[in-house]
């Protein structure tokens, strides 16, 4: 079978960068653990990004047969978005001069975000190309939830011309094909549902007492987690009032994520914990090495996931793989992925009552069992995932017709 050559675009975020920042998240892990895996079963990827980091402006090996090339695009620092959106025409045009100066050829590009997508049908038009697709967060399903900041018009517009435009769609999940559908207009046959996938080597079950001598964790507290970006989406501030049902149980609330750009989210829940009377229970950490987080997971009695969204949620995979038991809102890939009450709960919402008794629901439970867990989502395997990924670049490529190409207007960007 012919080896695939595929150009991956993660323009606005690095995915070498550390999970948990403002701009970073499942994306990040998603787009350097599928390369790394592409590249494992023999076929070449390059991931482009823009460079923001005088340190880190070249080519980095992911592994066997895949790379991380970064794109000067603006100066080499951290950008904000809405500054990036200004440089994708730039970013386009010394893509290409790389590919053209190195002489490489491609058979198909996978972009990432629809600042990706915008770069993408650049590059697709010019080398003449499939582009294949996949948003991870849509604009209009963020504006429909109406928490957190208002997604632009021009982010909006230029998310319909590339459902108008790509060859194929990636979603993550069937409700994220629903929302292409009704938001977008987009072509059912046109996208096919492909989950995230979980590092198994990475993310293991660890003896709980061990994991938790090595984090200088008591033995005898339950230990509930939270793990993402400390945002309103998140729904963090009910569950550090679900805490307050939680008073007969010893217990501590880890909050792991963020970075400066959540200095006043991370104060405001500070502020919530002591009127609550629970700065001695809930402990914010900063966003960590997941070699790290591995051992907060296996230490953990319980993660939480209490967002009023997630595109996917590759949290509860993570948790899963670790042998901890997940309590979610039904957001992103949670039906999928618990299994109640093995593994589990879901709920309709995330009340801080509706958590705290699902909460206390696992942790009065002896008959959890952290390798049946772990066994629950094997088949989320990279490896598995990947494969699926390849079946789709093949299908695309044996029926590919380059569709003609209009640029995405960007003038009414402010």
């Amino acid at each position: 079978m012919k080896k695939l050559r595929i150009a991956m675009l993660s323009v606005h975020s690095c995915p070498n960068k550390q999970p948990g920042g403002k701009d970073t998240g499942g994306m990040n892990v998603y787009v350097k653990e599928l390369a790394k895996d592409i590249g494992r079963k023999g076929n070449l990827v390059d991931v482009y990004t823009r460079a923001h980091d005088p340190e880190e402006n070249g080519i980095i090996r992911f592994g066997s047969n895949s790379r991380l090339i970064h794109i000067k695009s603006g100066d080499i620092t951290e950008l904000d978005k809405l500054t990036i959106y200004r440089y994708l025409n730039n970013f386009a045009e010394n893509m290409i001069k790389f590919i053209e100066t190195h002489k490489l050829q491609y058979d198909l590009i996978h972009s990432h975000y629809w600042m990706s997508g915008y770069v993408g049908d650049l590059i697709q038009n010019r080398m003449e190309i499939p582009h294949i697709t996949m948003f991870h967060t849509l604009g209009s399903v963020k504006n429909a939830i109406g928490i957190g900041e208002t997604e632009p018009d021009f982010r909006i517009r230029a998310e319909k011309d590339l459902v108008r435009k790509c060859h194929k769609i990636i979603a993550s999940t069937e409700a994220e094909k629903e929302q292409l559908v009704h938001h977008y207009d987009a072509i059912p046959e046109v996208i096919s549902v492909i989950p995230c996938g979980v590092n198994l080597r990475l993310f293991k079950s660890i003896d709980k007492r061990i994991a938790r001598q090595e984090l200088q964790l008591n033995d005898e507290t339950n230990i509930i987690l939270f793990v993402g970006r400390i945002v309103p989406l998140k729904g963090i501030e009910n569950l550090v009032r679900a805490m307050t049902y939680l008073k007969d149980n010893k217990f501590k609330l880890f909050i792991v994520g963020g970075d400066d750009y959540s200095y006043h989210e991370v104060n405001r829940l500070k502020k919530l914990s002591r009127h609550l009377h629970l700065e001695d229970s809930v402990i914010f950490l900063s966003s960590m090495d997941q070699k790290i987080l591995t051992y907060y997971y296996s230490a953990a009695d319980v993660c939480v996931i209490p967002s009023y969204f997630e595109s996917f949620g590759l949290i509860a995979l993570e948790s899963l793989a670790c042998g901890t038991p997940v309590v979610a809102t039904d957001v992103g890939c949670m039906k999928s992925v618990i299994q109640e009450p093995k593994t589990g709960y879901i709920l309709n919402d995330n009340a801080p009552r509706n958590l705290a008794d699902r909460i206390s629901e696992l942790l009065s439970r002896s008959n959890l069992n952290a390798n049946s867990i772990r066994e629950s989502i094997i088949k989320f395997n990279w490896s598995n995932i990947s494969k699926a990924i390849l079946k789709e670049y093949r299908s695309t490529l044996e029926c590919a017709n380059p569709k003609p190409f209009q640029t995405i207007d960007l003038s009414s960007i402010p």
